[in-house]
C-alpha cells in the first residue's frame, strides 16, 4: 500500500495503474471521469477505481487536492 497527495494544476496526464485505488477528495471540487462515465466531486467523497482503468480529474477548482491510495496486487483485488 502506498499513500500520496495529489493536486494537480492544469490538466491530469495520469495513465492508468496497476493496483486498485481509492481518492479522498480533500479540497476543492473536479469532474472525475473513469471507463468512460464521468461524475462530479468535491471535498468529503471517496472514489474507487479498479486497477487498469482510465481515469482522471477535469474542470478542476483552484483548491483541488484528494489523498490517493494504491493498495493490493498488481492487477487488483479479483
Amino acid at each position: 500500500m502506498s499513500v500520496e497527495v495529489f493536486a494537480p494544476r492544469g490538466s491530469d496526464n495520469q495513465t492508468p495503474h496497476d493496483q486498485d485505488e481509492l481518492y479522498i477528495i480533500v479540497t476543492g471540487r473536479a469532474r472525475f471521469e473513469c471507463s468512460g462515465e464521468a461524475k462530479a466531486v468535491s471535498a468529503g467523497e471517496v472514489v474507487f477505481v479498479p486497477a487498469f482503468a482510465e481515469h482522471r480529474f477535469h474542470d478542476m477548482s483552484p483548491d483541488f487536492v484528494t489523498w490517493v491510495i494504491f493498495w493490493g496486487p498488481s492487477g487488483g483485488e479479483k
